[in-house]
């Protein structure tokens, strides 16, 4: 389904702009070298103006002595205010640019502690392609925003102020003009772009992280491609894609011209329109002549601010859609948020009393009990698609049952800190994510700080050590991009291993044999019977032969165990 933009620009720029309060004063003192800048850009071309044309004209007919006087005094003065033009630039752009820096790296942690909140049971099935995108591109794209959107914003309605107060006091009428002007350039036509390419600018983003999604999705899935000669239709699509994702450029170009000729035909009529009123207002002796020149010339070199302002329309419509896509994810609601309720430090047991659950509706469990003994084997077999692997899920509590308790330590896990929860399992699950580092480092997430000795010793409890010993780097081999260096049942196994290192009383296992022959089953059963200890074990399994290690067995069917 096609994503569209669901709140209007101003809102997302209102959260977004609540983001820099901690960074207020960076922002203040951009905004003042700003306006600073502008105005000593705007009164060096007034005061060259009116030097040249009618200061120099003055003291013409004087000595040699004075007209180089008056060039030399006018020459500092330009310089000077050309010089601090360059400072005061140079200094906006820094604190710009130093405010931006530092909110993407804000936004890039609050995105991350979002996604940590909202897995597993929010991300299982989501499209991972789009998820980088935001991560990367549309974070990145927020740079435009806070180094180049905010102070310009700020920058261009304080000049603008000063501006049309310095012009009114000249000559009223040519005040109105003058805040007619910068209104239309600076707000009636962003605002006018805006709205236009809105959704062109929502479509195009959810487009590119669509298209990151399936180049993503062909990497993983080379090999079958090539096997199956896919190749060519995949690249059909993926240039389909491409061409579509082109086409939404170019509607984004359309709109970009289309406001910068709006913009220059409305500064060049605002300018003109300047000038005659001033020329009729002098001929009808309304105005002296310096009033009519500085007025004219002030109106003429005071559209920077609001050009800036305006050009920013053309970025800003992929620039509110990244930010509505970034805004959306950090306000999405955890399936089941982490809570920091009662301490859980000593196992003694695990049960789950009339458990009701359903993904949507489709039911899953449907009044599951079953008490889980402390420090015993308790084996579920069942066939696939019958909730084993969710009731480990519920344990774990990456969902919550819709009625019923699961219980840890006879405490309602709901009730429970989640943190201890999580300190009190070992979960193995059917795939083993391993990530592109050595062996060693993939199997210490399962305890941060381990030393070589305990990933040994886990190792060796999972009977994968040896196959380690194996390889050129040992422990310090590479696994490469998902493990693909290794075999399923290789993988597994380092799986286990962490499960061993994480050491944890309760241990859940989602089908740990399930990618193993009969002989690396039985050495695995063998390990895990033996490593043990006085774990507590929770083994979920198809296979007859895995519940050998189970001193009770529960069959489950549909919807019960019996």
């Amino acid at each position: 389904m096609e994503q569209r933009q669901r709140r209007k620009g101003i809102v997302i720029m209102s959260r977004l702009i609540g983001l820099v309060r901690p960074l207020l004063p960076f922002m203040c003192l951009a905004v003042l070298m700003g306006v600073l800048g502008y105005l000593c850009a705007i009164f060096l071309t007034i005061i060259a103006g009116y030097g040249i044309l009618h200061g120099l004209m003055g003291i013409a007919g004087t000595d040699v002595e004075a007209l180089s006087s008056g060039i030399t005094a006018l020459a500092v003065v330009l310089v000077t205010l050309a010089v601090l033009r360059g400072i005061l630039h140079y200094g906006e752009q820094y604190c710009n640019h130093f405010i931006a820096f530092k909110l993407l790296a804000i936004l890039r942690h609050k995105v991350f502690a979002a996604l940590r909140d909202l897995c597993p049971a929010k991300l299982e099935g989501r499209d991972k392609g789009n998820l980088i995108s935001i991560i990367t591109s549309d974070i990145e794209l927020l740079e435009v925003f806070y180094a180049h959107t905010i102070s310009p914003i700020a920058i261009a309605a304080l000049t603008s102020l000063v501006m049309v107060c310095f012009i009114g006091i000249q000559y009223p009428p040519a005040g109105i003009i003058a805040f007619l002007g910068y209104l239309t350039v600076g707000v009636a036509i962003p605002f006018r772009n805006g709205r236009r390419g809105a959704a062109d600018g929502m479509e195009y983003r959810s487009a590119f992280g669509e298209l990151n999604s399936f180049i993503l999705d062909s990497l993983r899935g080379l090999d079958e491609i090539i096997q199956y000669g896919k190749g060519r239709e995949r690249m059909k699509q993926m240039d389909e894609r491409s061409k579509r994702l082109g086409l939404l450029q170019k509607k984004l170009n359309g709109h970009e011209a289309s406001q910068v000729s709006l913009t220059n035909m409305a500064i060049l009529f605002f300018s003109f329109g300047m000038l005659f009123l001033m020329l009729g207002s002098l001929q009808s002796g309304k105005v002296t002549y310096d009033e009519m020149l500085i007025t004219t010339i002030a109106m003429l070199g005071s559209f920077g601010p609001v050009i800036a302002l305006a050009n920013l329309s053309n970025n800003l419509n992929q620039t509110l859609a990244s930010g509505e896509r970034v805004l959306s994810l950090l306000e999405e609601e955890p399936q089941t948020a982490e809570v920091a309720g009662e301490t859980l430090t000593v196992f003694h047991g695990a049960a789950a009393g009339k458990v009701n659950f359903a993904y949507e509706e489709e039911q899953i469990l449907k009044d599951y009990t079953i008490a889980i003994p402390k420090g015993k084997v308790v084996g579920i077999y069942g066939a696939s698609g019958s909730g084993k692997s969710t009731l480990l899920k519920l344990f774990m509590r990456f969902w919550d049952a819709d009625s019923g308790k699961i219980l840890i330590s006879e405490k309602d896990i709901k009730k429970v800190n989640t943190v201890d929860l999580r300190d009190m399992e070992s979960y193995v699950t059917q795939e083993t994510h391993l990530f592109h580092d050595s062996i060693a480092n993939n199997i210490a997430i399962g305890k941060p700080g381990a030393s070589p000795k305990e990933i040994v010793e886990a190792a060796k409890k999972a009977s994968i050590h040896d196959f380690i010993m194996t390889l050129p780097k040992g422990y310090d081999t590479e696994v490469g991009e998902l493990g693909d260096n290794l075999s399923g049942g290789e993988k597994q196994r380092i799986g286990i291993a962490r499960a061993f290192l994480h050491d944890a009383p309760f241990l859940l296992l989602d089908e740990p044999t399930s990618n193993l022959d009969a002989l690396n089953e039985g050495i695995i059963l063998k390990s895990l019977k033996e490593a043990r200890g006085e774990k507590t074990v929770l083994l979920v399994s198809h296979r007859k032969s895995t519940m050998n290690l189970a001193d009770v067995v529960y069959e489950m069917g549909a919807h019960r165990v019996s």
